[in-house]
């Protein structure tokens, strides 16, 4: 696990499931953190509970990343309120899954603004902060849903895909700034929104693997960078 001690870390989607998961390993890991999601009770009582296990900093800072304006206040608050940022985790997301004749517009949008735009708004604002650091680590949270579409899937598989190109994009363009940017994609992982009121699944990867694929790629030497990490459950049902 790095040292992360001195780093100042934002979180999107942090109050369950993957985006909890990365928090905690980041606050384990010495980082002081903000916690961000829609939800002001979730936010503030998981602040609450990892500020009492953290050696550094955490906050709990509400934004709707699908709003430009919410990105831009979420990265100024996080700097003014620990003093810097190090490393952003874009992992806000949202699946809905029906057919395209199905699929509402406002389904449409809401999969592609949280799951797409949300990542572009809050990278764009936190650039110039992140290239004043010598640890800048922008991460990704995609899915393998975005390399292997499925039925029922447009929306959600649509927005995945893309993120990984605007990830590698934005790894292109910002690695002479010494701004590393990486992309988590995880297949099945057993959480809430993954497993949507099916049966637990042993089987499938859970949020503290994901959560140390993120930390490890930080703990590479300042002059590697990985750039993708696709994880998969090992021994997933057969078909």
């Amino acid at each position: 696990m790095p040292d992360l001690n001195g780093r100042v870390a934002l979180v999107t989607g942090a109050t369950k499931g993957i985006g909890l998961a990365v928090a905690e390993g980041l606050v384990d890991a010495g980082a002081s953190v903000a916690i961000s999601a829609r939800t002001a009770a979730d936010v503030n009582a998981v602040a609450d509970e990892l500020e009492g296990r953290s050696s550094g900093r955490v906050v709990g800072l509400v934004c709707d990343v699908r709003r430009p304006d919410n990105c831009e206040e979420l990265i100024e608050s996080t700097v003014a309120r620990l003093g810097g940022l190090d490393i952003l985790i874009n992992n806000a997301g949202v699946g809905i899954y029906r057919t395209v004749g199905e699929l509402t517009v406002e389904d449409w949008q809401t999969v592609i603004e949280t799951n797409l735009s949300g990542a572009f708004y809050l990278s764009r604002a936190a650039v110039r902060h992140l290239v004043a650091s010598d640890f800048a680590w922008i991460i990704n949270i995609g899915s393998l849903g975005g390399a292997n579409p499925f039925a029922g899937g447009a929306a959600y598989s649509t927005s995945k895909a893309a993120l990984a190109g605007l990830t590698e994009s934005m790894r292109l363009d910002l690695r002479y700034d010494g701004v590393r940017v990486s992309l988590v994609q995880p297949g099945s992982v057993d959480t809430g929104f993954a497993r949507a009121g099916r049966d637990e699944r042993p089987w499938a990867l859970r949020p503290t693997d994901v959560a140390r694929a993120v930390l490890q790629l930080m703990d590479y030497p300042a002059n590697a960078h990985v750039g993708r990490v696709d994880l998969r459950p090992l021994q997933p049902p057969r078909r």
